[in-house]
């Protein structure tokens, strides 16, 4: 970990965050400053916490263009030389440890330190006869409800992934960073815990009223009630699952149980909501009543230049197919089975007929017309079809992403269209699916209620499963155990496919070697009479149990020899 303790350094990066019309999170370059500049200026303060949102976490390809889904059995990248590969081909490890939330949560939280010592209890005299000071000093004060909730969520990103993990709370030099042992994962939740609890009261539930203090436009973007509350009840998830939970105290479920319901409380009393599924993505996605934090990106195309099929003037350079695995995960719409259950209605000539509606707003097949909508061919997946093998980059499953992508950005002719791109980093769906899962583990049946937690988690999924535009059977009640972790399992790795859930609950969950020891493609003919025939591949993947959570990078233990290296990869 490498840290300037006088300053917060940011750079060019952070011109693409949060641009938005409605958004007075603008980023200017603050290098080299002293503290008696930046007081002199609220927008000088104010910048220095924008730069350090800038540090959200989002998943458009994290890993040159290959994304988290790539390196769990949602998807397969199209080009094996991509290093998301390196997760389960024998090549990740210690010198290639994967570091980047290491360093962007250590930079994030030593910047967020070092504001919580440094910027308390700036008054800007030269800014109180301004007809803005009242508003600009709301925004100011509600600095230190931001920045500590940021901190937290940095802190559970590295726990998420490294379990435990060095810890400070205060601005450290170099030498005082290379020399901090690791701290236990609950030590760390404990305070996450606590840091939501002491602010969750002082954080506005909603900025917009700020128009009203005398601001031209509301602030929109940043961290609120129900953000502060997400990351609580996410982490009290996280730290009762099996990876974290080894000794299954149920007290850590209930805990879980009760923070997920207190969000899907706070959100009823706020407004929020289900929408229809495809409002979760697409330029106008932070308008969602559904979202309850989103990380602003900015105006961009490389998502699609990236997974549009290849073969579509424009796009296809580096596409993440989803899998046959998550295919098969969309169960029939008429009667809510899989596709391989006695009954079902599935035709094997006809295999995508009658399915989960979210399988064609997530998932590009063959036949697709207008995918993307400048595209005048149906897709083609089939070998040798025009969006196919052995065209390079071609989709190697069967398959290409539509869920997260602008399809209606036209890259034909040489045109270089962008459009406003965001990262729903919570939103309402998700803490259903928590809350179903916490308070199935804590009461013991899908079925029970108790107190407070007074939705089933048969309920709760099945509110999933009605959600607008989607509209699937409603799980029957009754089910034995086994029987709900399936359909909730699969619910979670539906509802959520490519909002970078998947690579982290497998592993919370400690099924990885049920899931990711291997995928399945789909490979595709065209037969002479028009029709098609589909075989299914599996391709086999390295898994080992090591893999639960990520080497601590070399590097960093060169520098800091407190370092202890996680067990297997030492």
């Amino acid at each position: 970990m490498k840290f300037k303790s006088n300053i917060l350094v940011t750079g060019m990066a952070c011109a693409l965050i949060f641009s938005s019309c409605n958004d007075q999170m603008e980023y200017k370059e603050h290098t080299n400053y002293d503290k008696d500049y930046m007081e002199l200026n609220f927008s000088n303060v104010s910048g220095l916490v924008t730069d350090i949102y800038s540090k959200l976490e989002y998943d458009h390809g994290s890993f040159g263009g290959g994304m988290l889904a790539s390196a769990s059995d949602e998807a397969e990248h199209a080009l094996s030389s991509n290093q998301i590969h390196d997760f389960y081909n024998g090549v990740w490890g210690p010198a290639n440890a994967k570091q980047t939330i290491w360093e962007t949560s250590y930079s994030g939280i030593q910047a967020c330190n070092f504001f919580l010592e440094e910027y308390p209890g700036l008054t800007f005299p030269e800014l109180q006869f301004n007809d803005d000071y009242q508003p600009q000093m709301f925004r100011y004060l509600n600095y230190e409800n931001e920045v500590r909730f940021l901190r937290a969520y940095f802190y559970f990103n590295l726990i998420r992934q490294y379990g435990d993990a060095p810890f400070f709370t205060t601005t450290l030099s170099v030498d005082e960073v290379n020399s901090l042992p690791r701290v236990s994962y609950s030590r760390i939740v404990d305070f996450i815990v606590q840091e939501c609890d002491a602010i969750v009261n002082k954080i506005p539930a909603d900025y917009t009223n700020l128009g009203s203090m005398g601001l031209d436009v509301p602030d929109t973007g940043r961290a609120n009630r129900l953000a502060v509350l997400a990351l609580k009840a996410r982490a009290l998830l996280y730290a009762a699952s099996p990876l974290f939970n080894t000794g299954n105290n149920n007290d850590l479920w209930k805990k879980a149980a009760e923070a997920n319901k207190a969000v899907l409380d706070s959100c009823a009393k706020y407004g929020y909501q289900l929408t229809a599924y495809t409002s979760i993505w697409g330029t106008d996605n932070w308008t969602s009543k559904e979202a309850i934090f989103v990380r602003r990106i900015g105006a961009l195309n490389n998502l699609e230049t990236r997974n549009l099929p290849a073969g579509v003037e424009g796009g296809g350079t580096s596409p993440n197919c989803p899998t046959q695995n998550l295919v098969d995960a969309y169960q029939m719409k008429q009667n809510g089975k899989f596709w391989n259950e006695a009954g079902s209605g599935y035709d094997e000539s006809n295999p995508y007929a009658d399915r989960d509606p979210r399988f064609a707003m997530t998932v590009a097949k063959n036949g697709d017309t207008k995918w993307p909508i400048y595209n005048t061919l149906p897709v083609q997946t089939y070998f040798g079809g025009a969006n196919a093998e052995p065209l390079s980059g071609a989709t190697t499953t069967g398959y290409y992403l539509k869920k997260l992508l602008d399809g209606n950005l036209d890259f034909s002719g040489n045109k270089t269209p962008t459009s406003r791109h965001s990262w729903i980093t919570y939103r309402l769906g998700e803490f259903y699916l928590n809350y179903a899962e916490a308070v199935f583990r804590y009461l013991g049946s899908a079925d029970a209620k108790s107190g407070n937690l007074d939705l089933s988690a048969t309920e709760a999924v099945n509110v999933i499963r009605t959600r607008a535009g989607v509209n699937m059977p409603e799980l029957s009640v009754g089910l034995s155990n086994d029987e709900f972790w399936k359909q909730y399992t699969n619910e979670r790795m539906v509802e959520l496919a490519f909002e970078g859930h998947r690579f982290w609950d497998v592993r919370r969950w400690k099924e990885a070697g049920k899931y990711f020891n291997s995928v399945t493609r789909m490979k595709i003919t065209k037969n002479s009479d028009e029709t098609y025939t589909y075989t299914r591949q599996t391709v086999n993947r390295q898994w080992e149990d090591k893999m639960y959570f990520f080497p601590i990078p070399q590097s960093e233990r060169m520098k800091n020899p407190n370092l202890v290296q996680n067990p297997g990869w030492e």
